[in-house]
């Protein structure tokens, strides 16, 4: 049985525009499409399933589910995540559940909205003699 492949993609904070190059690429050669509903619905024309924190359409072993079915049917499977996959977007539990079936993943990193609503706001996460880092 040929084993398709899962794309974990972070969608970004909302605006298309802040979709990865990568992120587009894979969005366009979709055979199956998983999405949160923190995504824009600018992506979301061909959906098989999604999920909304309190209003969960699917829990999260069911999204696992869907993932591994469709990546066993041998699709390219592209799970968009509002965000970045890994910050409040179940990344880590979905790339276990994967791994425990011998799929093939890949992660693309979204911007996050911990950086992006400072920067849309002229506020920088670090500068020079005022904050050198952040936790």
């Amino acid at each position: 049985m040929n084993k398709g492949m899962v794309f974990l993609v972070g969608a970004g904070p909302g605006d298309p525009g802040l979709l990865t190059l990568r992120g587009k690429e894979l969005l366009e050669t979709a055979e199956v499409l998983v999405y949160d509903r923190l995504a824009s619905r600018e992506f979301l024309e061909l959906v098989p399933a999604g999920k909304e924190s309190g209003r969960h359409s699917r829990t999260q072993e069911e999204i696992n589910g869907i993932l591994v079915e469709w990546a066993l049917k041998g699709k390219r499977v592209i799970r968009l995540k509002g965000g970045d996959p890994f910050v409040f977007g179940r990344g880590g539990e979905e790339i276990q559940s994967l791994s425990a079936h011998g799929i093939p993943y890949e992660v693309v990193p979204g911007v996050t909205s911990a950086i992006a609503a400072l920067s849309h706001a002229g506020i920088p996460v670090t500068h020079r003699g005022v904050g050198q880092s952040f936790h």
